[in-house]
């Protein structure tokens, strides 16, 4: 009797995980489907009226940089246009920050690789300081917005791309509840995990979206100094090498370890 309960529990057991498993690569509803083409057509629309109000001009010259070649393209861009470009920006500054805003938070939202040029191209329009809070904001709304567009449909995918980043992912969430802000703030400061895996991953493992925000929008501010910055001397840049070198990476590094004293301080005394 002992035997054959055990093997039903076991059956009951393999049931209910073969259930979890399914439900993490189970097809979205209808619902979630219809709420994440709503948002995808929000941002359609945003970006088509955008377009048509902005202000009549050659914008042939214009192109969303999102390869080295590119960069090299509004290398020339900015070099050749610099008078132009002010010239519109300080003209149409509600046009451009709207542009720039809605194209920057949307291709953060899903994923869009390119948002480091765009960074680039802040700091050539807006200067260091402007353009810094342009980007830091504009990149943790873009930041936000995908956290809870993961929230709602990023489970089934999240699992089947990065299952396993996924799984060290939640076991050092789990570890470190205590200190949870410390630890975000490492990832963010460092290039430990990817900012688009923490950012899609992060509502998955159960991170309190107030700790998300404030570890995206401080820990965002050191590189975003430095490529802004960059992006004023764009004509002197080469490759992206000359923006994130070694002494760059190790001092982000130095920064995240400082970050998470406090946690590894605290797990000594325990």
């Amino acid at each position: 009797m002992r035997t054959g309960s055990a093997g039903s529990e076991g059956e009951t057991r393999k049931g209910n995980d073969a259930s979890v498993n399914m439900g993490f690569g189970s097809p979205l509803s209808f619902w979630e489907v219809t709420l994440a083409s709503t948002v995808v057509l929000g941002f359609v629309l945003g970006l088509l009226g955008v377009y048509c109000t902005m202000p009549s001009s050659d914008y042939s010259f214009l192109k969303l940089p999102r390869t080295l070649e590119d960069l090299q393209i509004l290398k020339f861009v900015i070099s050749s246009f610099s008078d132009h470009l002010e010239g519109y920006t300080s003209d149409y500054t509600a046009q451009v920050l709207v542009g720039y805003c809605v194209v920057y938070v949307f291709m953060q939202t899903f994923m869009i690789p390119g948002t480091i040029f765009m960074s680039l191209l802040a700091g050539a329009l807006f200067g260091v300081f402007k353009g810094m809070a342009l980007v830091v904001s504009t990149s943790t709304a873009g930041a936000s917005s995908c956290y809870f567009l993961s929230k709602l449909i990023g489970r089934p995918l999240v699992f089947s791309l990065w299952p396993d980043k996924l799984s060290f992912f939640q076991e050092q969430i789990a570890r470190r509840k205590e200190c949870l802000l410390n630890y975000m703030l490492f990832l963010r400061l460092t290039p430990t995990l990817p900012n688009i895996f923490i950012n899609v991953a992060s509502p998955i493992v159960d991170v309190p979206y107030h700790i998300f925000f404030l570890a995206t929008f401080i820990g965002l501010i050191p590189a975003t100094y430095v490529t802004v910055k960059a992006g004023i001397a764009l004509a002197e840049i080469e490759s992206l090498g000359d923006l994130y070198n070694f002494n760059f990476i190790a001092t982000l590094f130095l920064i995240g370890i400082v970050s998470i004293t406090p946690t590894l301080m605290s797990k000594s005394k325990s």
